[in-house]
């Protein structure tokens, strides 16, 4: 039985339908619709093919392919340095295992921000060679202009303000963004720069609740949070965090809803000891060989006859 065929037997199949009329593929105009209908949308990451099946089938609305790729699988200490290639790769194996939810790439670090024309060519091969149905990039009214290029490409944008981690150097670390007045109306600036320049949905990670929810009612799309409060139109979670499978603290708006990084090593130490013992394998994981058949080799160090 295939991979694939023991995830979908073991997750209840009721959970993969929104609503009863709605098609099964999640599509951009849909996202966008549920902010008018006040219905939430479930966004979190995902990086491999087994993941992306148990997210699918679990009736997650929409899926990232991270730059987080960079810090929570390839541990690397953030996420400046992964590539485009290594993200394409990524979400290629991503894309084998979604069929109904939303999935969107996430554009690396430089890998927009050298030109128009760079972006448009690389936010392309997220569609082209991954086969996603949107990218995502981080910034505000600096990045508009861009924004407004891949969306006339033929690309659906996600944005991304708040604490943008491609810049935590420059914003002093990863910190809360719009405690103060100023630099609040500034995230607001920068969302409605983000809806006029084409983007279908923004992120806003580490901002202020009421700030947040001041954004979420000055823009049409919806407003997917990452520690920003209740208010947002969504919510999005590194699946690793929310899976307890984080290696180290978590940041204070993830909530754990399963401790597996405990199951796994339990799991792992059970293996070595019936290893060890010789209790594993046991007949029941062997392979059997008629005695007629087994009569017939000789014991080691016996040679049969020549004739």
């Amino acid at each position: 039985m295939s991979l694939k065929r023991i995830v979908e037997n073991a997750v209840d199949k009721s959970t993969t339908s929104r609503t009863p009329n709605e098609s099964r593929q999640i599509t951009v105009p849909q996202v966008t619709s549920w902010k008018k209908r006040d219905e939430k949308i479930a966004m979190v990451t995902a990086y491999d093919y087994p993941t992306a099946i148990l997210v699918d089938r679990a009736g997650i609305e929409v899926v990232l392919v991270g730059d987080s790729l960079a810090n929570v699988i390839l541990g690397q200490k953030g996420t400046v340095g992964v590539t485009m290639d290594e993200m394409i790769h990524h979400a290629r194996a991503v894309r084998r295992g979604i069929e109904r939810a939303l999935l969107i790439g996430d554009m690396p670090f430089l890998s927009y921000q050298a030109s128009k024309e760079e972006a448009i060519r690389n936010a392309g091969r997220f569609l082209k060679e991954a086969g996603t149905d949107a990218i995502k990039l981080e910034g505000g009214r600096t990045i508009a202009a861009t924004v407004r290029g891949i969306v006339e490409a033929g690309i659906p944008v996600m944005g991304h303000i708040g604490l943008t981690p491609q810049s935590a150097s420059k914003l002093g670390g990863y910190r809360v963004q719009g405690k103060d007045a100023g630099s609040a109306q500034d995230l607001i600036r920068d969302a409605t720069a983000l809806e006029s320049a084409g983007v279908f949905s923004i992120v806003l990670e580490c901002v202020p609740d009421r700030v947040s929810e001041r954004i979420t009612s000055a823009v049409s799309v919806p407003t997917i949070g990452i520690g920003a409060g209740p208010s947002c139109d969504g919510q999005v979670l590194v699946l690793h965090d929310l899976l307890g499978l984080t290696v180290g603290d978590s940041p204070r708006f993830v909530k754990r809803y399963a401790d597996l990084s405990e199951e796994i090593l339990k799991a792992l130490r059970a293996y070595r000891a019936d290893v060890a013992s010789g209790t594993f394998p046991g007949r029941e994981h062997s392979f059997t060989i008629l005695d007629r058949e087994f009569k017939k080799i000789p014991p080691p160090g016996i040679q049969k006859p020549k004739v």
